[in-house]
């Protein structure tokens, strides 16, 4: 029973959850062929309906996608593109959700004035933000003891919720594709060790580059790959690596592809090295999942823990470093 007392324009009941399953809605703006979608879908697709009733809370668009058609499969899909904060909580209340799942946080397509409005009776922060949202009407947080260890949960204000092994799930029929083929189709040298680093550019910190590029030093027979179709972002990281004494030919960049070629490509690669303070998060367990090992150092933040969260659920603490200097010693 939630006694509703705020607005009498959304708060159509003061009686929800009533019958005997609990009706969870996802509301967010990536449930096309993204990131959240790729991680999620299968999560959808296994819950137990004899126990819940689920909605997806549509505030984005419909790609089209074969990944999207899944989701629509299992999950009733509510389109609300373009309605108002107002309208998107009304809605909510409308199906009688009695457990809304944030999964954008203040990330892309964040909806955060819906929940503000306490649009439903519990309100969980999940999987697109990694941290606190730091707000009174965020009622719990899921994670796993690896991005919040016991002695960081005073941090947040949410009640942190903790699943066994990682908080981050996956979906276990992703595919890896057949291109590229060799290294050579990929644009990369055929007999050089790979390290490789498939997070967008702006993670990379001046502190982590200067590490990778002691690596590459200490490593003369070795490349870096990097993620980026930017030719100014190729520009200045070619030139922060001669500005560092290394040879900037030996640094590559890679374009995006299609999730089953693109994890192909992590498979070409020898070690991912991942950036800190902000983990991989999706693109480590791309990593994962195509068999490249990860290489992460963690902080005392969320997200710069997530590495070791995915590390240790894979049985590779060997991986998880706790400083940029073990992380640099490791890797050579």
């Amino acid at each position: 029973i939630y006694q509703c007392d705020w607005s009498s324009d959304v708060c159509s009941s003061d009686l929800i959850g009533r019958g005997p399953a609990v009706r969870v809605g996802y509301l967010a703006g990536e449930f096309p062929n993204q990131a959240t979608s790729v991680l999620l879908t299968e999560r959808l697709e296994r819950h137990d309906l004899s126990r819940s009733v689920i909605t997806a809370l549509d505030v984005g668009w419909d790609d089209g996608s074969a990944l999207r058609r899944r989701i629509a499969a299992c999950t009733p899909i509510v389109p609300l593109r373009g309605q108002s904060h107002l309208q998107v909580a009304q809605a909510v209340r409308a199906a009688g959700i009695d457990i809304l799942v944030n999964l954008n946080g203040y990330f892309g397509l964040a909806r955060t004035p819906v929940f503000a409005m306490r649009a439903a009776p519990l309100q969980v922060n999940y999987l697109g933000f990694p941290g606190t949202m730091g707000a009174p009407y965020m009622d719990y947080l899921i994670a796993d003891r690896w991005v919040i260890p016991e002695a960081e949960r005073a941090h947040y204000t949410e009640q942190v919720v903790y699943l066994p092994d990682s908080y981050q799930p996956n979906d276990t029929q992703r595919r890896v594709g057949t291109e590229p083929r060799t290294r050579a189709e990929a644009g990369l040298p055929q007999d050089r060790f790979v390290f490789c680093c498939m997070n967008n550019a702006y993670k990379i910190v001046p502190q982590v580059f200067d590490v990778w590029m002691r690596i590459l030093q200490a490593v003369p027979e070795a490349v870096l790959l990097l993620y980026s179709a930017d030719p100014v972002a190729q520009h200045h990281l070619r030139s922060e690596a001669g500005a560092r004494g290394v040879d900037a030919s030996r640094l590559f960049f890679g374009a995006p592809l299609a999730n089953e070629d693109h994890l192909r490509r992590l498979q070409l690669c020898d070690l991912f090295l991942d950036t800190w303070p902000y983990n991989a998060h999706t693109t480590g367990s791309d990593a994962l999942w195509a068999g490249l090992p990860v290489l992460t150092c963690t902080g005392r933040s969320f997200p710069s823990r997530v590495g070791a969260s995915l590390l240790n659920a894979v049985g590779l603490p060997e991986l998880v470093t706790d400083d940029l200097a073990q992380y640099e010693a490791l890797a050579i």
